[in-house]
């Protein structure tokens, strides 16, 4: 199978206060999750003003009423053909989330973040059937070598389309909750937008998972956050992306992990120098924001199998061969 089979699409629908998700959505999706139940409206106009607001405490000069700015989100959902003469439906890929900041004060829309969130079916297959699967036969053995190779190449492809180039002139920088079994040591180095640098001296198995997709990691925690986010990205973080361009994506990601992992980014004292991260720590507040943790770990398991029944089983030789040549 040569490049040339695939087809990606984009389509892209508004995260407002009446988003409903599409039935292509993975329902594990922080931005899907949100939008159900008898909450649902609640819970998004919550979060947007969340974001908001922080997006203005981080962008305050000249804005001394913390107002000037606000952002609107926009879902970005890519879907793979992988043979159109064979009739075959695209298959949800992957979704991401498009930033864009309206100034208030100039009347003007500027192009925030594009990334941010990072959502995949075929990333669940890998960590909920794949993975576990080996483990249950190696289980001291960690991941098998090619873990994530064939994501990582679609992802690659993926950018490399004219369907990306399309909607976005940089590479996207996906910002992830830090892990908890992991141990983070403050730096001197320190950013005006992201603020405090921490590094990490052991390369996680989400840092090779992401490293497969062509993306690094830094993380920073921002001015008046409580803990460093974990920024993935392929091109210069610190030197690529323009300060609203790295506010939009902290106002957004760090919002949906207040409310996904309040007991890390809504604790009551800031991270100290050297840190670890805990979901048993105690003294955090929760937000206004109805949210269902524990489903949404236990739909990962069913959105793999999905992935599995509707594209890595039907696919299975040419995805194998594709891989194998592609060269990415």
């Amino acid at each position: 199978m040569t490049n040339s089979g695939f087809t990606f699409t984009i389509s892209s629908i508004p995260f407002d206060e009446d988003y409903r998700p599409a039935d292509s959505t993975r329902i594990t999706t922080n931005f899907a999750n949100l939008a159900r139940g008898e909450s649902r409206r609640e819970n998004l106009r919550n979060t947007l003003k969340m974001i908001d607001n922080r997006f203005n405490s981080l962008m305050h000069w000249d804005n001394p009423a913390g107002d000037r700015y606000s952002v609107e989100l926009t879902i970005i959902s890519a879907a793979l053909q992988i043979d159109a003469r064979f009739g075959e439906q695209p298959f949800p890929l992957i979704e991401i989330l498009q930033t864009t900041v309206i100034d208030r004060r100039t009347d003007t829309r500027i192009p925030g973040m594009v990334g941010n969130n990072f959502s995949s079916y075929v990333r669940d297959y890998d960590f909920s059937i794949c993975l576990p699967d080996h483990l249950s036969h190696a289980p001291n053995g960690g991941p098998p070598e090619e873990f994530g190779d064939l994501h990582g190449k679609l992802f690659k492809q993926f950018l490399k389309s004219d369907a990306y180039r399309d909607i976005a002139a940089k590479p996207p920088v996906i910002c992830l909750s830090v892990s908890s079994k992991e141990i983070y040591h403050r730096t001197t180095n320190e950013h005006p937008v992201l603020g405090m640098e921490y590094r990490n001296d052991r390369f996680s198995g989400t840092d090779r998972y992401f490293a497969k997709m062509g993306m690094a990691v830094r993380y920073f925690m921002p001015r008046h956050g409580v803990a460093p986010l974990a920024f993935y990205h392929s091109g210069d973080l610190v030197g690529g992306y323009s300060d609203i361009e790295l506010a939009s994506t902290i106002s957004t990601m760090e919002t949906f992990q207040k409310i996904y992992r309040p007991e890390i980014y809504n604790a009551n004292s800031v991270a100290a120098e050297h840190y670890q991260p805990s979901l048993h720590y105690q003294d955090y507040s929760l937000t206004r924001i109805v949210y269902d943790r524990d489903e949404r770990s236990s739909l990962a398991i069913e959105q793999g199998r999905f992935a599995e029944r509707h594209f890595i089983k039907p696919h299975a030789a040419m995805l194998a061969q594709w891989s194998a040549t592609c060269g990415l």
